[in-house]
């Protein structure tokens, strides 16, 4: 499992920094099978590329140049023939891996074609399972399109395009079933939606393309009213049975992760940080290569940890045989808590070598803590608000400045309770459907019986 950070607690791990970004790294993306290729990108707008083929990784065989914002998202095309990016610049480019070039020859490789099709961040984009010329993208702008390089002049850009009323985060495609994908937005609506019914001319589109609608509502014992937090990603793992809010055949979660416990057991204080997401912008992933099941998830968490949890999850949800039965269960113990850290990408191992790594030492158990507000920390904010970005800076100064945009963030808004901010009803929350609960079964069914035609 390749996640940003170390363990602190629980089982016997070693590691090794994989040092060649100048900032934050923001997303990480293998290849599609046999996950030889791993490509790394972040803020200082750099997309580079790592062979796991080799017999001790220690650098980036390659990059590639073009994006002049934060890089937020990329994907590998079915064949692995190109690679997508997406980011802060609204723009995409997409990349011939054959043409990569060497990171030491002063140059990357440039994209060989670039989309414009939206006017804010692109959030998401997912490449379809089949197809290396059909992608998916999703953005800040509302927009959700559908690009398909095949199609040339015979279709127009409109009917590509998908408006919906809410900023997505998020767009994954179904690793099986070609016209199936998921989306998430800002409102915290998860849907499954089928690329049939959501795109073309308007005479052929049907309820924007959702065919199932996923609960998100949150409850709790001490609050007598539900919470909708935002969701920020979504995933499937490699066979689309399961996604990052609990089985596709069940429209409603089966778990929530709060890391009340240490990966061994023992309670959490409360003055120590916990698993949250509420403030910055983190995705997670089942498995990884090289594994033959997804049986573990990841992901990370505003106390700057990663966490590795099972995914399964056991029933029947009491707390003893006569109590009540509550849905969604509290996963309160993590399989293993990772220390966060910032424009490093770490390889994890349970061994000291590996086919791809050699030498691997022990991980250091400290994990960064969130600094307080003095004037040093209120100027290095301000410097990075308002002076040049902070990726032209080299070394530690722009990765400071950087930081402190994050701590700031954290300070605002990193101890609100979900249920106080989020609290569902009290706010208008804007829907491509007429019912968050409506579940579409009839539509679902026909779609999943005609993928393959």
């Amino acid at each position: 499992m390749f996640l940003g950070g170390c363990i602190s607690v629980g089982f016997h791990i070693l590691g090794k920094n994989l040092i060649a970004h100048k900032s934050c790294v923001n997303y990480l993306a293998f290849s599609k099978r046999d996950g030889r290729w791993l490509a790394s990108a972040g803020d200082d707008f750099r997309v580079l590329m790592w062979d796991f083929g080799e017999v001790d990784l220690k650098f980036p065989v390659g990059g590639f140049q073009g994006p002049v914002g934060n890089v937020l998202a990329l994907d590998f095309s079915a064949t692995n023939q190109y690679l997508y990016s997406g980011g802060a610049d609204s723009v995409i480019l997409k990349y011939d891996v054959s043409t990569l070039r060497g990171v030491g020859s002063g140059r990357g490789s440039s994209f060989v074609e670039e989309y414009r099709d939206h006017d804010d961040s692109v959030r998401a984009l997912t490449c379809h399972p089949y197809e290396d010329e059909v992608f998916l993208s999703a953005s800040e702008d509302g927009k959700l399109v559908l690009h398909d390089g095949r199609a040339g002049d015979r279709t127009s850009a409109a009917q590509g395009i998908l408006q919906h009323t809410a900023e997505f985060t998020g767009v994954q495609h179904h690793p099986v079933m070609e016209h199936v994908f998921a989306t998430c937005d800002v409102h915290g609506q998860v849907c499954l939606r089928d690329t049939r019914m959501a795109f073309g001319p308007l005479s052929r589109r049907s309820n924007n393309g959702i065919v199932r609608v996923y609960n998100t509502k949150l409850s709790r014992k001490s609050a007598s009213y539900l919470s909708n937090p935002e969701s920020s990603s979504l995933t499937f793992d490699r066979d689309g049975e399961s996604s990052f809010i609990g089985l596709l055949h069940d429209p409603h979660p089966l778990a929530i992760c709060t890391g009340r416990n240490a990966p061994d057991g023992i309670p959490v204080s409360p003055s120590e940080r916990t698993y949250t997401n509420s403030c910055t912008m983190k995705s997670g992933a089942f498995g990884g290569p090289g594994m033959d099941e997804d049986d573990m998830y990841g992901a990370g968490s505003d106390d700057f940890r990663a966490y590795g949890l099972r995914k399964e999850i056991t029933a029947p949800f009491a707390e003893g045989k006569w109590e009540s039965r509550y849905v969604p269960f509290e996963i309160q113990t993590p399989l293993a808590r990772l220390n966060g850290v910032e424009r490093q990408v770490i390889l994890h191992s349970p061994t000291p070598s590996s086919p791809a790594v050699q030498d691997l030492l022990p991980t250091p158990p400290t994990v960064r803590t969130l600094q307080p507000q003095d004037l040093a920390a209120e100027r290095t904010f301000l410097r990075a608000l308002f002076g040049p970005h902070p990726t032209l800076n080299e070394g530690d100064e722009g990765e400071n400045e950087t930081i402190s945009l994050f701590d700031h963030i954290l300070r605002e808004e990193g101890e609100a309770d979900v249920f106080t901010v989020r609290r569902w009803g009290e706010e208008d929350s804007d829907s491509d459907s007429d019912s968050e609960d409506e579940t579409i079964i009839d539509v679902f069914d026909t779609s999943l019986s005609d993928s393959s035609q």
